[in-house]
């Protein structure tokens, strides 16, 4: 491979595990955790979370395989490209690359959303105008912080991860100071009723709610070029970044219901449904308290739109270079080694969601973030869940030989999980959102993708217009990486 495709190796063990939990708490269980009460109608939201975790874990799973065996820049456009060029050449890759382009940026602008959010908490009086600013200068800034070489990245995340710890144990161990078991589990009659549509279209919500809140966990796999021992560093990552998540959201959900009555956080009025954790800590501890670890909640916000725009920056990067996409996503910058218009251009998107966010979805039942939420996890099923839950089934058909320094425990069993979970999301989306039809909207931004595939495939003389190039790189790899010091 030639030279500037090759991205140094300096992220480890403790920094990719820290970039996945950054990404992965973020503001998200700050601001859903009235989302998900309101979904499910009372203190059993926890369920959704419960849910989330079970299949963040099996997609993890899968995730885990196909990195450690393929560990390029770019994540899932790596795995679909090997998996499904046999038949249908590069349009797999191109479809993923062309969602993730939007998808991607657009969960950064909830978490830019939910930042602003929690601003209003120390700046009551900021206007609309005034949080568009803001919001746009934080994406400003974050593409600042980025602009430089990924080893100081790596330090700078390790700083943020632990500012996210702090902020994350605040508001729990500030919970169960004043914790009452019987408001945190003063579940409704009937609270549980298999036989009712009505709780599995809170179930449903409660789900996209709960995957939302954990992705991130896959944010290592899309550096897998930046790895030191990516074989073992990978897997690891990702298994213990759902792990520690999983039960730092438990305790947080738990302890908050035990603190905050439920009823609340279903007011749009009551700070309790725009500032879940602040009004945790003011009641808990005062309000000196509530606002300093509000501040903490906004480093935390801004380190999840950090990681998250470092590693969808990557994405774009292995497509150009193998003609998947415009090649001037494929340029390093000359003295930093980064990929400068993906960088870019996610950073633009990210700014443009979050503009969106803020003026689209004011009802109650639906607000802007749960709008956002259904919309971004419909498209990223099609061509990202499923499709990589079918690519680790080919592969294992297709490239036998192909070295997995991970191998999917109890395999196929959570692919067949993770299916189920992913089309129980998408099935219920519409129901779950009348009148957004999140759907129709995920349908037709594939189909665009497939007449701009159309287009590029014509103009490059590429499938269906012309040969197949079957490129198995993966089953005959170079020699070891060297790890920089």
């Amino acid at each position: 491979m030639s030279g500037p495709r090759q991205l140094p190796r300096r992220i480890g063990l403790f920094q990719a595990t820290a970039i996945n939990m950054s990404q992965m708490v973020g503001i998200g269980p700050f601001v859903t955790i009235p989302l998900m009460v309101a979904a499910f109608g009372g203190p059993h939201a926890v369920i959704g979370f419960i849910a989330g975790a079970v299949l963040a874990l099996v997609d993890g799973l899968i995730w885990a395989e196909l990195g450690a065996a393929m560990p390029g820049a770019g994540g899932t456009y790596v795995y679909l490209k090997q998996a499904f060029q046999y038949r249908s050449g590069r349009l797999m890759p191109f479809l993923f690359v062309w969602t993730a382009m939007l998808f991607i940026p657009l969960i950064m602008s909830t978490g830019v959303q939910g930042l602003v959010q929690y601003l209003t908490y120390l700046w009551p009086s900021m206007s609309n105008t005034q949080g568009d600013i803001v919001g746009v200068a934080v994406v400003a800034l974050v593409i600042a912080l980025l602009w430089r070489r990924v080893d100081s990245i790596g330090k700078i995340t390790v700083v943020m991860w632990a500012v996210m710890i702090i902020s994350v144990a605040a508001v729990i161990l500030a919970s169960f100071t004043h914790f009452h078991a019987s408001m945190a589990f003063d579940w409704p009659d009937n609270a549980i009723d298999l036989g009712s549509n009505t709780f599995w279209l809170g179930f449903a919500s409660g789900l996209t709610i709960g995957i939302y809140d954990y992705l991130g966990y896959n944010t290592s796999a899309y550096l897998g070029a930046e790895l030191k021992n990516p074989g073992r560093v990978l897997p690891r990552s990702i298994i213990f970044a759902i792990l520690g998540v999983m039960c730092i959201y438990l305790l947080m959900q738990i302890g908050v219901l035990g603190v905050t009555n439920w009823k609340d956080m279903l007011d749009p009025d009551n700070v309790a449904s725009r500032s879940v954790a602040s009004a945790v800590l003011e009641t808990t501890m005062g309000k000196g308290a509530a606002q300093v670890v509000t501040g903490l909640i906004l480093i935390t916000a801004f380190a999840s739109v950090f990681t998250g725009l470092l590693g969808g920056s990557r994405v774009p990067f292995d497509a150009a270079h193998d003609r998947v996409f415009f090649k001037s996503f494929g340029r390093l910058h000359p003295k930093h080694q980064f990929p400068v218009l993906g960088l870019i251009a996610m950073g633009v998107v990210t700014a443009g969601g979050f503009l969106l966010a803020r003026h689209i979805g004011t009802s109650a039942t639906h607000p802007p973030l749960t709008v956002l939420i259904s919309l971004l996890t419909t498209v990223m099923v099609i061509v990202q869940a499923l499709a990589q839950i079918a690519a680790v089934i080919v592969l294992r058909r297709r490239q036998p030989d192909l070295v997995r320094p991970y191998r999917m425990f109890l395999y196929p069993l959570p692919a067949v999980v993770a299916a189920v979970g992913w089309l129980a999301i998408y099935g219920y989306a519409d129901k779950s959102n009348p009148g957004v039809h999140p759907i129709e909207w995920s349908l037709a931004w594939v189909g665009l993708g497939v007449i701009a595939f159309l287009i590029w495939a014509r103009a490059e003389g590429v499938w269906p217009f012309g040969p197949k190039e079957i490129q198995e790189e993966y089953l005959h790899p170079e020699p070891a990486d060297t790890v920089a010091d």
